[in-house]
């Protein structure tokens, strides 16, 4: 089960990483994210698109290691860890309640709340 969840969460992780490097080279999907206030992001908010993907990334490593399908960090660690992405998400949710921009808020609140769930019941073992 715990398996399948890591499944779940690193396919939505992987779509937002899709989502974000569109961003990067200058997608006009600006109003879905960062405040929805740009149509095409700026130079330092494609930067931030960069690290949320490189974010995804190790959150995902994290949840496969929690689960225990790859050994990279110490039980602890992504015991740890997987709770941190939990309250990460869970802050999202409130961060993208309150965007000015409709599309952000109606499109993130959902995914948000879905890894938040997942990182959830990951983080319980």
């Amino acid at each position: 089960m715990h398996v399948t969840l890591a499944a779940v969460l690193t396919a939505v992780l992987a779509l937002l990483a899709v989502f974000q490097i569109a961003l990067i080279f200058g997608a006009p999907l600006g109003r879905f994210a960062w405040g929805g206030q740009h149509r095409v992001l700026p130079a330092r908010l494609r930067i931030g698109s960069a690290v949320s993907v490189v974010i995804y990334a190790f959150v995902a490593v994290v949840a496969w290691d929690c689960v225990g399908v790859v050994d990279v960090f110490g039980d602890a660690f992504s015991q740890i860890a997987m709770w941190v992405f939990f309250a990460y998400f869970a802050l999202g949710i409130v961060m993208n309640a309150v965007s000015r921009s409709k599309p952000e808020r109606y499109t993130m609140v959902p995914v948000s709340i879905v890894l938040a769930v997942l990182s959830f019941f990951i983080a319980l073992g």
